[in-house]
């Protein structure tokens, strides 16, 4: 089995108004979500992106905030392994970012380079 890496992509939202009863609703959505990718056995690891960051370009200049100028944000990611592209894409059914307006998953492979 070859690794993939599924990309969470949304549009910023202020999520500030959310209850503590919401936030753990969604929580819930997104770990059986998971769950069912990890009782397939083609779970690796997943983590959610804070909204803190910095971004360095190659003359050095760092900004802050990870990619402020952009609409859409990256919120997370989750390694996966199948037997190919199509494989992989077919785990993203149900992912919950693809509940909310605007929500993408990229589905890219991982790139091995042998040493």
């Amino acid at each position: 089995m070859k690794e993939f890496m599924m990309i969470f992509r949304t549009e910023k939202m202020d999520n500030s108004g959310q209850t503590p009863e919401q936030m753990q609703e969604i929580l819930q959505i997104w770990q059986d979500w998971i769950g069912g990718i990890a009782a397939q056995g083609k779970f690796i690891s997943t983590n959610a992106l804070g909204s803190q960051g910095r971004t360095v370009t190659t003359e050095g200049v760092i900004t802050d905030g990870p990619y402020a100028e952009l609409k859409e944000i990256v919120g997370g990611y989750i390694l996966v392994k199948a037997d190919d592209l199509d494989d992989a894409i077919k785990l993203s059914d149900g992912c919950p970012i693809l509940s909310i307006p605007g929500g993408k998953v990229e589905v890219r492979n991982v790139q091995v380079f042998d040493n």
